[in-house]
């Protein structure tokens, strides 16, 4: 299905259709402040081996990131944040970074690496963070595109369709996506680690 939700005005009844999928197990693309991403409900572990058969990644090896609501969110999900990287974090978010923290027990072990760590993210787009807000925890994200792909393939919502539409339960059409991911962060330590520069700058850490 591709269903078209606008970023400025997210319909209600679109949004609760999504949630709905998310909850009956589906499996989504849908847009961020970066890339198209592909995820679903972070406690529902036939999904998640889904995607990572479509993105032909063997689950004990993913680097999967998930996207919170909000702060406040985070800490359910984190442990072990200092003040320093609590304000960063506030300056940065919503906007295009993803932050490696220290997971809690809540986190699924599919999401932790071998150090405990877990990827967050709030993108700086009202459609996911609407989706999360109404589901009520996080949902996992990974992107739609690989190193190989065309640009125009994976930033064109109905493209990606085509390309996936028979393979994922929900494309949201949220308008045209970036083709750059987001910068990432590795905090888990105290110290703030450039791990990956993205969209999000890094002299503004």
């Amino acid at each position: 299905m591709l269903i078209r939700i606008y970023e400025e005005n997210p319909n209600p009844k679109a949004i609760r259709e999504v949630v709905d999928c998310l909850k009956d197990g589906g499996v989504i693309i849908y847009p961020t402040d970066t890339v198209y991403g592909i995820g679903c409900d972070i406690h529902n572990r036939k999904a998640v081996e889904r995607i990572c058969q479509i993105r032909n990644i063997k689950p004990d090896k993913a680097q999967f990131s998930f996207i919170c609501h909000d702060l406040s969110h985070i800490s359910d999900f984190c442990t072990g944040i200092d003040n320093p990287t609590f304000k960063l974090m506030k300056r940065l978010l919503p906007g295009p970074y993803t932050f490696i923290l220290n997971a809690t027990n809540q986190v699924p072990k599919l999401f932790q690496s071998k150090k405990r760590t877990v990827g967050i993210r709030i993108p700086n787009n009202a459609i996911p963070l609407e989706i999360v807000r109404q589901l009520g925890n996080p949902i996992m994200t990974a992107s739609v595109q690989d190193d190989g792909d065309m640009i125009e393939y994976t930033t064109d919502p109905s493209l990606i369709y085509e390309r996936f539409g028979d393979q994922v339960d929900m494309v949201i059409d949220g308008g045209y996506g970036g083709f750059e991911g987001s910068t990432v962060l590795n905090c888990a330590d105290g110290e703030v680690e450039v791990i990956r520069e993205g969209k999000g700058p890094i002299d503004e850490l």
